[in-house]
This record gives C-alpha cells, structure tokens and sequence, in this order.
C-alpha cells in the first residue's frame, strides 16, 4: 500500500516548476500580497491556482460564485481558466482590498468577465437566491462556512461543483486536544460535509486543504 508524500517546502517549489505557470498579473498580486504583513495568509496558493485552472477547464464550467476575494489572486485564477463567454461573481465585504482586487482584473484584461459585489457574503447569498452556478468557491470567514454552503447548495446546478478551502486549518483539525473555536468549527464542518448525502467529496492537502464536493 502506497503512503502519501510529505510535502516539504522543497519539494512544493520542484511540483511548481513543473506545473503551470502563473500569469503575470498572478504574480503581481502575490508580489503585493507579501507586502502586506501576516494578512498575506488569505491569499491561496499557486498550486490552488493551478487546480482551480484546470477543474474548470476540464468541466467546462463558464458561471462562478466566489466566496471572499481578498486581493483577488483565487478570481483572477477562476476568470483566466473561463471561456470568454464565462461570468465569475466575487463576493467581499472589504471595500478597500476589492479596490485593489480590481485594478489587478483590469490589467489583466479579465474585468469584463468579474462583477465584484460588496457587502456580507450571507445578505449577497440571499440577493442571488434565483441565480444558478456551475460552481461556488467558499475561502471567506471560517465561522460562516456551515451557512455558505448550505446556502451554496440551493445555487449550484446539479453536478456542479462547491469547492472550499482552508479546511485543514493548519493541520490543526486532526488535533481532538485542540479546542480553539475556528479548529473546532472547522472540524465540525469537515463532520458535516462527510455526512452530507447531497454531495461527493474530497479532501485535497493542497495549500491549508481544499474540499472538492460534487452535487448530486
């Protein structure tokens, strides 16, 4: 029986020189983002970004939900991999760095594909309540993540995809003596989603860990 890889820090720097390569402005936005100080930690991954790139492109997904943008690294990732034709809607509630989010979709000439809106994810979920996605990615407040995904669940088309990051937050989830209350919710997320008859689903360690759910 195989065992899985540890991935150490050298060893991600070798998958991503063989993997594919970020976009300029990709690039720039993580540039910017290391300016920032710890708050960096909400930018995803490039490997994220190279999985979310090809899942879209191999499904044939052209109507996205994003779930808390940031700088918009993860948006950018989505709108690069979609048709022409395709529409990402990115929801934050942070005005400033939505600012900054959509000079980077104007460079990169993806801004007429992005509509941002600002204000709570959970009042914009219900403003949508009659749209239909191919796809949802939820990496906003972890204390919320329950509510987005139901929420999540009567958006998407069935066989869609809702993909959610940070889930194993750290490694810390698979400590049972850690009882800081984003692990635990974390935790108790993961419980509910491995319970959930409406989905499949898997857990990927890329970055902090993504949860890939197929709606059936």
């Amino acid at each position: 029986m195989g065992a899985n890889l540890k991935i150490t820090e050298k060893l991600q720097s070798y998958i991503n020189d063989f993997g594919l390569k970020l976009n300029p402005i990709q690039q720039e936005i993580i540039d910017y983002n290391n300016t920032l100080g710890d708050i960096k930690r909400m930018q995803v991954d490039p490997s994220q970004c190279y999985f979310l790139h090809l899942i879209i492109k191999i499904s044939n997904i052209k109507n996205v939900l994003e779930i808390g943008t940031f700088t918009g690294l993860s948006a950018l990732s989505i709108s690069l991999a979609l048709p022409d034709d395709g529409k990402l809607i990115a929801l934050d509630k942070n005005e400033k760095t939505n600012e900054v989010a959509l000079k980077f979709f104007k460079k990169a000439k993806q801004d007429h594909k992005i509509k941002t809106i600002i204000k709570p994810a959970l009042e914009s979920l219900e403003d949508l309540k009659n749209n239909k996605f191919n796809m949802i990615f939820i990496d906003a407040d972890k204390m919320n993540y329950k509510e987005y995904y139901e929420k999540s669940l009567q958006l998407i088309d069935k066989g869609g995809l809702i993909i959610i990051d940070n889930v194993l937050w750290h490694g810390e989830v698979a400590d049972q003596k850690n009882l800081d209350k984003y692990t635990v919710n974390i935790r108790e997320f993961n419980s509910h989603i491995a319970n959930d008859k409406r989905v499949e689903q898997i857990i990927i360690p890329l970055g902090d860990g993504m949860t890939v759910c197929r709606v059936l």
